[in-house]
């Protein structure tokens, strides 16, 4: 209840200001310009409006439209039941009409009401209404919600979904109702048909319409009982009135205005019988009253009224098959209706070969059916062909099939006496229900004034309703409650009353004459009735409750009678909303009611509970004195004989203001001056206690047959368990004791005494005035239900939580479901941890459990404050532990509660799109270029916050960009001999920068590698892609060198493939995170055709970045029709990369196009350029990697050994092909080794080993026989296989299908004498387990021949130095193979023995190329060959990692640009470097077998000699590389600055058969090794808070990290500098306190708690209570220090308001003014807490949050205190006894001793009432004088004291 008073008052303006209920819609419509132009123009012609009267005229003109339009204006209102959950705010929805506009609009309480949909329609809108059509799809009936808007010839229907109708209306409609199966229509000038239709056949006055785009068909009836001979029957009674339809129960009440009676109709679908028995239909007599005519006749009338307008036949079927379409009339409607979008609609309202008329055909019908004609009923349809007489006697003419039937369930008793004028039909009908849920129908006659409630029931069956019983209530108006199943009835007298079905509750609100004020405004009318029936008296119904404005209401006020006025009459005739009404007496009274959204009352309920709750008023205490007066006379007690329950209704009389000020009444109030009286510390003079009131004890008796009474236990214990609720919430604490006054008197008369101690206890001073109790009769107790949970023990949740701390075994604290939720909270909580300390679980775990369980529940800090300090201690330890060492999965709400900021960010921006930036909380832009040039370099996307945190000691980035930039022109230094002729110098110049070209055509392979996935692109721009610079710069005066000067041969086409990767490169800059659309791919396309080769690179990049897949199908097929071979290739392996392992179809079929094997051999040639096949075959193998798909791999497999054909067919670059197709097989069947499901018969590793080997080709299979029957004419092979083709592709494609399998006897087919490179690469790789980091192993590799001949070189012929030679360059190979393999096992690993190995090696191969003759000897390409082997080797291993080595030996070989130094070896050289810098330092390669097979296609050993050169090998493959990336690098962000810092990370290796668990520390920002080596990644203090990342579970919530740039958020611990500003930790203000000898609190200055912490709170707390001012003492300064600095340093600032609150309690302790125990009980929590942790050991101290002395010293201070007022009150109770023999309360502890004779009696007695030694060493000073005999006893308590 006291929830909402301060919900409900927050949101009041002012009090007693009630405003009358406006519509939103009218607002909207004032506004509206269609609306009121389509009036002006229907008002008058233009040229009238501007005729000489000018704006006179048009301002008259403009007068008449508002007072028309507000005329016509109507609304309804109902709950919102679409887009809100249940358990969100209330929600609503108003249907505003007004001229020709409809406005739906939504609002509620929270959110201000906004236009949902508007319609305007062409004509006046009669009525508006929801409907909900059933819409039958897949055997189910589908529910469309609409809204209907009902004009004079048509209904528009609007779907919610956005599908428009209009159903033309054959008739005029006096009113429709919306029903569970569509809608109801009512024809108008029912009682004008006699006249028209045939003697004894009236027509029918009730239709449905199921669906607007069924038929509008007539509805039956079925009588009930009486008639039950009568058969099934049109409803044609133009009497019968419908007034109210309900969709569940599906029921129609209709009203007979002869009669006067109401009828209750069961509204069903038509049976077959039913239907059948209406379609036969003989022709009743004449006399029959409910005689109907055929339907024949009917199908005529309706059918007819359509061919009107229709000479050309009938429409078009709608949705329904089993409804007959014919054309309607109205057709004027559609006309003018230009937003009909459904063509149903559109058959319906035009029919074929008809013109659109200038007039409605509908009018025309209505017009002659409703006017009398002098030919009678001739003139009722006239035709085009005939007269009317033909029409209506048609017998072909199809009768329309009834859908709905009403089967009469109950109507009205024929009162004798009844006379017609006193009858009336009911102006409001509704449902309600009682509270025990029995159900009613209610309608209100207004005439008699009152309300007849008919019980209903439904059957057993249920199918039909029962209607028993009928209640008749007064009332003048009513409305239902149904969310607390009650009505509201406004009586004749002008009361509210609240009845429970037909009970009644009470008076909710009356009159009196100062009640409301009399000078009141005008005020108007609600609303008028939108579908009135007749013209009578005004009727109060949902839409026509007119509502008064109150302007203040006294709290005294209830109940009281209302004046009625005397003229009840008032004519409403439509009133409008601008028609002033007034009031002409001087008392008002309320009109009527209504509650149409099932959310307020409108005038009554809500409004008055905020007046009676108006703020600065004591309406809470006056609602609490009326509850416990209410409550206990319920129960049986006299409260007016009860002298507290008397103070307590006194204390609100009415003679108190209502707008009093609460400090006033507070001091005035009774409960302050017994508080002020009465403190609780201190001596208690019993005489001062004021002595009850004599009363009679006859008068103090329970009444027994009160309702309440036999509950009185249950209730007690309700209540008691509430009061243990309220404890636990600091905000509601204080209303325990209004209700602790009530429990004490409960307990007294139930002689509950344990409970009357348990609140003396609580409130001492408060219930020592209440000394009454009542008497209950011994002989009725039994009448008494004492339910199991009522135990004599009371049950008191402070005391439980006490037991729980101790340890003690603690039955579960009782709770009651959805009232004790609090109560509940803290004891599970509690209850858990004295569990755990039985059980020895972990109490790390525990805590984590508890503190997800608590957030389960909806438990937040917020919820935390207002818990009791003592009980949110043990809540707040186990918040602390799980803040020190909290999980990294968590979800925000958990991270909120601990309050880790950095979880809760990490956690939060888990679900946000990624910006342009490192994480999303902060932006990082890279420094804009001082040079202008240097911004086209198309690297300045890396950024350097983190590139400087990295590598912060050196430039070694803006080395790496220096390297691979290629957008300036190179410098070209060539030194001009004396004998060289200026000629000859251009010439060598020109031939120097040939050479440069050669070096910078390579570079931009390895800066897609180092820019990767760097950039964010705009949508709005194009990618900038820098250039490719081919110029150079002769010194000393910066000449231009340029190579198309003629002077030397260039060779053609040099730069296609340059320009290719360059656009790679820009292309891979692109995230995979960026938002790029087809659209913006497009975009990018050059307009100049010699940018197409970048265009070509740029799509492949998309591909591997994951972008190619947005680009639309339309697109892809216009690019490839193109013919552009680079852009072929480009999309194929782009589109292919995109779809990697898919077996995407649709790219199956683009790629199959381009291979000739996989098309049918009938199939037409296509001149597919030889490179784009390589890309196809590659694409084949990307797309279905690792499926082992038969039918490719048997594809690929014949393609590895496909012969050349004739007339140069498959004659040129044969080996790339080979290649390709070989890395393809290996891809499908990537990893599978000897399980190649279903491909035995294939035979796939002896048909590769064939290839490897030689040997006869075999046979031809199937279409590839006729494919290559022809032998070529220019190679001449034979039936042999040509091994330079096919071995390396089938090596490499034996190797991916063996890899990691460690299978020895594959491996054993490579041993030598097999010495090709690759062979030993794929032997190593196979046995992957074997590979070990060290030069032994990669020596091991070399066969035994060589070992032999280099120990001993004896013979020195001309051959044996031939074959030394061959052996020494296989060796070599070897040698490099084995390194490439070593450097493919720990790729990405940056394993420091792998490297020293590959760095041992690559100094060697240097050492052998300085040397001329070993040079020669073994061969400068050889050695260069194996040397960038050895070089990209390293790179693999220590890739992303920046080494300064590798990096050293790239920047030697980029100067190298002469001899040998050809394009392909600039390529690896600058491949290696980009490997080294992947991504800018934030990606490295994975081992993984998609992995390992990307890097064998780019790293394949065999570089090109020249720009052109793809004969071994297709240069777009290099880029395949980025295929092995995976983000790897961790970077630490502070989540308080928002950026990149530095901090320790403990990372712990899985144990493996080389290592056991390991762990190893790390400086983040830095690579990790990969995931699934890892056991745990732990951020590690002291600086920053612990964060645990377990990823021995999973490893997704890492990967996720690490995929969004890696950022880790990481929180700073108070008073720790990061690792930048202090590296070693000397800095830190903790590390300074301590070096000082003084202590920590002491050095502690408040001026630098800003370094500390930035709580707002704790810095406002520094500069308020902690510095020196005139009213704070020192001493409290000192302590206020010590608390802030504990708060700071231990990083739970949260402690700050319980230190300050523990520090409160013991003040008042010590001062003597505590006035309850409730403090007491939570310093014992904390204190017993505090033993707990000390008597498990020192080690737990680090456990809780009070570490200090600080709690010792006040626990000690508590023990002082309570010693002297112990000491104060027994001297003063021991002085009354020995003074006249009266003992006290208190004087139970000096009568202790009484016969203990010895100190074992005294040790007994004091462990039986559970006392403490040490509380009994206290009592010594007390304890009686030696005088007294007691010498014995007192003697070895002085000993233990002293």
């Amino acid at each position: 209840m006291s929830e909402v008073v301060y919900e409900e008052t927050a949101t009041m303006i002012a009090a007693g200001d009630l405003q009358s209920f406006v519509p939103f819609g009218r607002e909207h419509c004032r506004n509206h310009p269609n609306a009121f132009n389509l009036q002006l123009r229907e008002l008058q012609p233009a040229s009238e409006l501007w005729s000489s009267d000018g704006a006179a005229g048009l301002v008259g003109s403009l007068q008449e439209v508002m007072a028309s339009f507000h005329h016509q204006e109507s609304w309804q209102l109902r709950k919102g039941c679409t887009g809100v959950k249940e358990d969100e705010a209330e929600f609503e929805e108003e249907l505003y009409t007004a001229g020709n506009m409809a406005v739906w609009s939504q609002g509620s309480r929270t959110q201000a009401s906004s236009v949902y949909k508007a319609f305007t329609v062409d004509g006046p809108v009669q009525q508006a209404l929801w409907c909900n059509f059933a819409v039958p799809q897949n055997n189910n009936d589908e529910v469309e919600q609409t809204v209907c808007i009902v004009q004079s010839s048509c209904i528009n229907v609007h779907t919610v979904t956005g599908k428009d109708f209009i159903s033309p209306l054959p008739f005029q409609v006096s009113n429709v109702w919306a029903t569970k199966f569509g809608l109801l229509l009512e024809r108008k000038n029912a009682a004008n048909d006699t006249q028209l239709n045939p003697p004894g056949e009236p027509l029918p006055t009730v239709f449905s319409m199921l669906h607007p785009l069924d038929e509008i068909a007539p509805i039956v009836y079925k009588p009930s009982g009486l008639f039950e001979g009568s058969r099934v029957q049109y409803v044609s009674d133009s009497n019968m009135k419908m007034v109210f339809t309900c969709c569940q129960p599906s029921i129609v009440v209709s009203y007979d205005t002869i009669q006067g009676t109401h009828t209750v109709w069961a509204l069903r679908k038509v049976t077959h019988d039913e239907r059948s028995t209406v379609l036969r239909c003989p022709t009743e007599p004449a006399g029959t009253p409910l005689g109907l005519m055929t339907s024949g006749f009917l199908a005529s009338h309706l059918r007819n009224a359509s061919h009107l307008d229709s000479p050309g036949g009938s429409g078009g079927s709608g949705g329904h098959p089993s409804r007959i379409m014919t054309s309607s009339p109205g057709v004027h409607s559609r006309v003018h209706s230009p937003s009909i979008s459904n063509m149903a609609a559109l058959s319906r309202a035009h029919s074929p070969g008809m013109a659109a008329p200038s007039f409605s055909g509908a009018s025309r019908f209505n017009t002659s059916f409703h006017s009398p004609s002098p030919r009678g009923h001739h003139g009722l349809l006239p035709s085009p062909n005939g007269t009317a007489n033909d029409s209506v006697a048609m017998p072909e003419m199809e009768p329309i099939i009834p859908d709905l039937c009403v089967e009469q369930l109950w109507s009205e008793a024929v009162s004798a006496g009844c006379h017609r004028e006193m009858s009336s039909q009911a102006s409001k009908v509704f449902l309600t229900s009682d509270l025990c849920e029995n159900h009613y129908l209610c309608f209100l006659v207004e005439s008699h004034q009152h309300l007849r409630c008919v019980k209903f029931i439904e059957s057993n069956d249920a199918t039909q309703l029962i209607f028993p019983s009928v209640t008749t209530i007064p009332a003048k108006d009513a409305a239902p409650l149904q969310n607390i199943d009650t009505m509201l009835v406004l009586e004749a007298c002008g009361s509210l009353v609240i009845y429970t079905g037909i009970t009644r509750v009470r008076t909710t609100w009356g009159q009196v004459d100062n009640c409301i004020n009399t000078q009141l405004p005008h005020i108007p009318l609600t609303n008028q009735l939108p579908y009135l029936s007749t013209p009578v008296e005004t009727v109060s119904t949902p839409a026509n409750a007119g509502s008064r404005h109150i302007h203040r209401l006294n709290e005294d006020a209830m109940p009281s009678p209302v004046s009625e006025l005397k003229s009840l009459n008032i004519k409403q005739q439509e009133a409008s909303f601008f028609e002033d009404f007034s009031f002409q007496q001087a008392t008002p009274f309320i009109l009527s009611l209504r509650d149409p959204v099932c959310n307020r009352v409108t005038l009554v309920l809500v409004k008055w509970y905020n007046i009676y709750n108006a703020p600065g008023g004591p309406s809470t205490h006056a609602e609490w004195s009326q509850f416990v007066t209410c409550f206990m006379t319920l129960m049986g007690y006299n409260t007016e004989r009860l002298a507290w329950t008397r103070h307590v209704s006194q204390l609100f009389d009415s003679s108190l203001p209502i707008f009093s000020e609460d400090w006033d009444y507070l001091l005035a109030s009774h409960y302050q001056r017994q508080i002020n009286s009465q403190p609780v510390c201190g001596s208690v003079d019993p005489n001062n206690v004021p002595a009850a009131e004599k009363e009679d004890p006859s008068s103090l008796k329970l009444e027994s047959s009160a309702p309440l009474f036999p509950h009185i236990p249950a209730l007690f214990g309700v209540l008691h368990l509430l009061y243990q609720e309220l404890q636990l919430d600091e905000l509601h604490r204080a209303r325990a004791s209004s209700l602790v006054c009530l429990l004490q008197q409960l307990a007294r008369d139930l002689q509950l005494e344990e409970y009357v101690d348990l609140y003396w206890r609580d409130y001492p001073s408060l219930i020592s005035c209440f000394t009454e109790s009542c008497i209950i009769d011994q002989a009725v107790i039994g009448q008494m239900h004492r339910p199991t949970f009522l135990s004599s023990d009371p049950p008191c949740v402070f005391n439980w939580l006490s037991s729980c701390l101790r340890g003690e075994v603690s039955p579960p604290f009782p709770y009651l479901p959805g009232i004790c939720q609090r109560t509940k909270l803290t004891s599970v909580f509690c209850f858990s941890r004295q569990s755990s300390v039985k059980v020895r679980v972990s109490s790390e775990s525990l805590a984590e459990q508890l503190v997800v369980w608590l957030t389960s529940q909806g438990f937040t800090l917020k919820d935390l404050e207002s818990v009791p300090f003592g009980v949110a201690l043990p809540i707040r330890e186990a918040i602390y532990r799980c803040r020190e060492q909290p999980s990294s999965d968590w979800p925000e709400e958990v991270c909120l509660l601990i309050g880790r900021q950095d979880l809760t960010k990490q956690a939060h921006k888990m679900t946000l799109a990624k910006s342009k930036s490192v994480g999303s909380g902060f932006s990082l832009v890279p420094p804009a270029s001082s040079e202008a040039d240097e911004e086209e370099d198309g690297m300045l996307d890396i950024i350097h916050e983190v590139t400087g945190l990295i590598w912060s000691q050196d430039l070694r980035i803006q080395e790496v960009r220096r390297l691979l930039q290629s957008s300036r022109p190179v410098r070209v230094s060539v030194v001009q001999q004396p004998e060289v002729s200026d000629h000859e110098y251009i010439e060598e110049k020109e031939n120097k920068l040939l050479q440069l070209c050669q070096r910078t055509m390579a570079l931009p392979v390895g800066r897609g590698l180092f820019t990767l996935f760097s950039y964010h692109p705009v949508p709005t721009e194009p990618l900038p892609v820098p250039k490719l610079n081919l110029t150079g710069r002769a010194p000393p005066r910066n000449a231009m060198v340029d190579l198309n000067s003629g002077n030397i041969d260039v060779p053609p086409n040099m730069t296609n493939w340059p320009s290719f990767h360059n656009g790679v490169a820009a292309g891979l800059k692109i995230a995979p995170a960026s938002q790029v659309d087809s659209a913006w791919i497009a975009y990018n396309k050059p307009k100049s055709p010699e940018l197409a080769n970048e265009y070509a690179g740029f799509l492949m990049a998309l591909g591997l970045n994951g972008h190619l897949t947005k680009l639309a199908t339309l697109n892809i097929h216009d690019y490839l029709t193109k013919g552009h071979e680079m852009t072929s290739i480009g999309l194929l392996l782009g589109v292919s990369s995109a779809k990697l392992g898919t077996m995407d179809m649709s790219i199956t079929r683009l790629l199959s196009i381009h291979i000739p094997a996989l098309l049918p051999p009938t199939s037409t040639e296509l001149d597919v350029p030889h490179n784009v096949q390589v890309a196809a075959v590659i694409g084949i193998g990307l797309v279905y990697q690792g499926t082992g798909h038969r039918h490719n791999a048997e594809v690929l497999l014949s393609e590895i050994g496909r012969p050349p054909g004739p007339e140069m067919e498959y004659c040129t670059d044969r080996e790339s092909y080979s290649l390709a197709a070989g890395l393809a097989l290996g891809m499908v069947c990537l990893g599978h080794g000897s399980n190649l499901i279903g491909m035995t018969d294939l035979n796939v590793p002896e048909q590769l080993y064939q290839y490897m080997v030689g040997g006869h080709r075999r046979a031809q299979a199937g279409a590839s026989r006729e494919r290559h029957k022809s032998p070529s004419y220019q190679i001449k092979e034979g039936d042999t296989i040509n091994v330079d083709v096919t071995c390396p592709g089938a090596t490499l494609a034996l190797a991916m299908i063996y890899l990691k399998t460690n299978n020895r006897s594959i491996a054993d087919w490579l041993k030598p004498p097999d010495t090709c490179v690759t062979s030993t690469l794929a032997r190593c790789i196979i046995m992957w387990d074997e590979i070990l980091p060290n030069t032994e192993w990669v020596k091991s590799n070399i066969p035994q021949v060589r070992k032999c001949t280099d120990d001993g070189i004896t013979d020195c012929s001309c051959g044996f130095l031939k074959m030394f030679c061959f052996l020494s360059q296989a060796q070599d190979y070897i040698t490099a193979g084995a390194c490439m393999a070593l450097g493919l096992r720990f790729a990405g690993s940056a394993n420091s023995d792998a490297f020293d190995c590959l760095y041992d090696f690559a100094k060697t191969f240097m050492k052998m190329m300085s040397f001329a003759g070993t040079a020669a000897q073994m061969g400068y390409y050889n050695l260069q060959t194996c040397l960038s082997m050895i070089l990209l080797a390293m790179s693999m291993v220590m890739a992303g990692t920046g080494n300064l080595k590798v990096l050293q030996l790239c920047r030697f070989f980029h100067k190298r640009t002469g001899g040998e130094m050809n394009y392909g070896f600039h390529m690896a050289h600058h491949m290696a470097l980009g490997l080294l810098f992947l991504g800018g330092g934030r990606y490295t390669l994975s081992t993984s077998n998609s992995a390992i097979a990307a890097l064998l296609c780019a790293l394949y050993p065999h570089f090109p000699a020249h720009s052109t050169d793809n004969r071994y090998h297709l240069q777009a493959l290099r880029h395949l590389a980025v295929l092995a990336a995976e983000p790897r690098l961790l970077v630490p962000v502070d989540v308080d600055s928002l950026k990149p810092c530095y901090a320790l990370l403990e990372v712990t290796y899985k144990g493996t058969k080389w290592y056991n668990e390991t762990t190893v520390e790390l400086m983040a920002p830095t690579l990790l090794p990969e995931l699934h080596l890892l056991k745990q990644v732990k951020v590690k203090g002291p600086r920053y808070w612990e964060l645990s990342l377990d990823l021995s579970k999973e490893t997704q919530h890492l990967k996720s990290i690490l995929v969004r740039d890696g950022v880790l958020y990481v929180k700073l611990r108070a008073g720790q500098l990061p690792y930048k500003d202090d590296p070693q930790g000397w800095k830190s203000l903790l590390a300074t306190a301590v070096s000082h000898r003084n202590s920590g609190v002491t050095a502690f200055k408040p001026e630098a708690i800003s370094t500390f912490t930035s709580e707002p709170a704790l810095i406002s707390f520094a500069e308020f209570f902690c510095k020196t001012s005139e009213g704070l003492k020192s001493d409290s300064l000192m302590l206020f220090s010590a608390m802030l600095y504990e708060c700071v340093t231990q990083e739970c600032p949260e402690m700050l308001p319980t230190y300050i609150a523990i520090e409160q309690a013991v003040g008042a302790l010590r001062q003597g003014d505590l006035q309850q125990t409730f403090p007491l009980w939570q310093l014992r929590l904390v204190v017993e807490l505090w033993d707990g942790r000390m008597l498990r050991g020192p080690a737990n101290k680090h456990d809780t949050l009070l570490t200090s002395e600080f709690l010792p010293v006040m626990k000690n201070a508590v023990d002082v205190s309570l010693d002297n007022w112990l000491q104060a009150g027994l001297v003063s109770c021991n002085m009354r006894v020995n003074a006249d023999g009266f003992v006290g309360n208190y004087s139970v502890l000096s009568c202790f001793p009484t016969g203990c004779n010895s100190f074992a009696d005294l040790l007994l007695r004091s462990s039986q009432l559970g006392i403490p030694l040490r509380d009994l060493l206290r009592l010594v000073p007390i304890l009686p004088s030696p005088a007294s005999g007691s010498q014995s006893l007192l003697f070895p308590l002085q000993a233990f004291s002293s």
